[in-house]
């Protein structure tokens, strides 16, 4: 037996009591005639006191020879500790250390393992085992294990059947990259890994299943972010018999479990937004609503004077920012410094103090006056006090250039607490986005959505109008789930290939398999699927998923610990028959 307890679960009601414990050296202190170790394990924190009275020679002698990360057994006895430590559960005692067992020497580390470390995030993303040890990202990969935990309860008590379905797939035109992998078997051709389990849960659902979950990996060769990874975990869900109402209050029902649960937060409303209303009034389709600042569309009270800025604009538009009247004019020229980023892309900014004596004053004040101004005010709700900031330009850009000012200046006035939630469906996206570089629409969901009732014959008519079956669970300004109800029927499913430009032949070679099984008798069905990674760092606090998982990728796809992606031989690439044309 290597351990009789843990390393953070004695105290003084263990007193007198002779305990085995192993772990690893997290600290020495050697006085030479008394050394103190602290041992660390998953669990905690203990101390054991080596002492020349009241230890053997030998085992003082070994204690001196001990460094960082050693991994070690003791034996001893639980003893009152001198100098308490009340931040530590284990800090009103040691152990007197009789027997000391070196499992396993260590090489100095190349950071500290310290919640405070001194690591960049390569070097330790480099380490990531070493990383791990780190009460930090220990934390958060418990605290995804009890997310997964609350999911795999709540589904399953709502009846819901949890299924695997396969890694090795056939590749799809639709959505991000797939990753392709060469099978060997038979030459020249190639399996996919799944951007998604969505055909294989549809089928499920015509398979009778009813209520299908999954926590499963997903795989997209996209460009990547903080908040992205090429393998990333979705908890995947598929409900048959069911209207998008059904789906909804169901996994409104999900997020509430998870936030009494982990974050001991109740949450009544998910308000709705209409994906328009979205982008009107946010300027994308997954509003932090857990601040105002809302757009005010400043057309027909600004377009009417010589300012030809804003006259030759698609869209006027500010929103107002609470107390940022204050600012001086090195601040406010330093956010327009930012707006004009190539990140933002903004030619410029106007803005509108609104002053305690409800006067105004702008950087237009050659172009408008003071009715003017208050006329701003009004549409944009701005009190005395703040700060109107205006863009102008093209309607898409410039709603997107304010939505990133605002996140902005929510950040720096600290309204985006990460302690206070606020979830919200958008509702009714469109059913098809046009693609301008090309001309063609593509879904905006997947090809599989089905259109709100109704509207199927706007296809031929005018496509860019219809309205999917489909929603988005948004918490914080972060997309957390998405889905849709699904089409079911074969003649709809290949009226929607048709409008994206599949022919029959190319339809029936990709997706034959689906549109055969919809005519054995498949129900009506929908579902929804949490990005896991998003959800639990969200739920954490967190903006950025690096943490909560546990081998992640970095910024370049590559995982730097293991040096992959990587090349391989020249024997493997004749067995798939594969050959690389490198280019000098």
């Amino acid at each position: 037996m290597y351990r009789s307890h843990n390393c953070g679960e004695l105290q003084m009601k263990q007193s007198g009591t002779k305990v085995t414990l192993a772990g690893w050296v997290q600290k020495v202190r050697d006085k030479g005639f008394m050394i103190w170790v602290d041992l660390r394990d998953r669990y905690g924190l203990t101390q054991l006191i080596f002492d020349e009275e009241r230890t053997s020679k030998v085992i003082m002698d070994k204690a001196k020879t001990l460094g960082r990360e050693f991994v070690i057994q003791v034996t001893g006895t639980v003893i009152e500790r001198a100098s308490k430590n009340p931040n530590l559960p284990t800090g009103d005692i040691e152990i007197l250390v009789s027997e000391l067992n070196i499992l396993n020497e260590a090489k100095l580390p190349p950071f500290t393992i310290e919640d405070e470390t001194d690591g960049g995030e390569e070097l330790r993303m480099q380490y990531r085992y070493l990383d791990i040890r780190r009460n930090p990202v220990k934390e958060s990969l418990i605290f995804r294990h009890k997310v997964t935990q609350e999911v795999r309860n709540y589904l399953s008590n709502q009846d819901f059947i949890e299924v695997e379905t396969p890694y090795l797939i056939k590749s799809t035109p639709e959505g991000a990259r797939d990753f392709v992998v060469p099978s060997r078997m038979n030459e020249g051709q190639f399996y996919a890994l799944p951007q998604s389990p969505q055909t294989f849960k549809q089928l499920l659902m015509v398979g009778g299943m009813d209520k299908y979950f999954q926590i499963v990996k997903c795989f997209r060769d996209e460009d990547l972010r903080a908040d992205r990874q090429p393998e990333f975990t979705q908890i995947d869900c598929e409900m048959a018999f069911v209207e998008q109402e059904d789906i909804l209050n169901v996994f409104e029902g999900l997020t509430r479990h998870l936030l009494k649960e982990i974050n001991g937060v109740s949450v009544d409303k998910f308000p709705r937004m209409l994906f328009d209303d979205a982008m009107r009034l946010y300027g994308n389709d997954k509003p932090d609503i857990r601040f105002g600042m809302k757009f005010g569309e400043l057309n027909e009270v600004a377009q009417h004077k010589d300012f030809n800025v804003f006259n030759s604009a698609e869209l006027v538009v500010g929103i107002a920012v609470p107390g940022a009247a204050s600012y001086t004019r090195k601040e406010i020229d330093k956010l327009i410094d930012w707006v004009k980023r190539p990140q933002v892309g903004a030619l410029g900014m106007v803005y509108v103090k609104c002053n305690e004596d409800g006067t105004f004053k702008s950087s237009v004040d050659k172009f408008y006056d003071q009715d003017d101004l208050a006329k701003w005010a009004e549409v944009t709700g701005a009190k005395k006090g703040d700060l109107i900031c205006v863009l102008s330009g093209d309607t898409n850009k410039v709603r997107t250039q304010l939505s990133a000012l605002r996140m902005e200046l929510a950040e720096r006035l600290g309204l985006r607490k990460p302690d206070e939630f606020a979830p919200l469906w958008v509702i009714d996206f469109p059913l098809l986005e046009l693609d301008e570089e090309t001309g063609h629409y593509h879904a905006m969901h997947h090809p599989f959505t089905s259109p709100k009732p109704g509207q199927i014959e706007l296809l031929d008519t005018d496509p860019g109008a219809v309205k999917a079956n489909a929603y988005d669970l948004v918490l914080n300004g972060n997309e957390i789930g998405g889905g849709s109800i699904r089409i079911h029927d074969k003649e709809t499913q290949a009226i929607m290939f048709k409008h994206l430009g599949f022919t029959e032949e190319e339809a029936k070679a990709q997706f034959g398999f689906l549109m055969d099984a919809f005519e054995y008798g498949a129900p009506p069905h929908g579902g929804l699927a949490f990005g896991l990674d998003r959800l639990v760092a969200i739920l954490g606090g967190q903006e950025t998923i690096r943490d909560f998982i546990a081998f992640p990728k970095n910024n370049s796809g590559r995982d730097v610990m293991i040096d992959a992606p990587a090349p391989i031989d020249d024997d493997q690439l004749k067995e798939l028959s594969l050959k690389l044309n490198l280019k000098s």
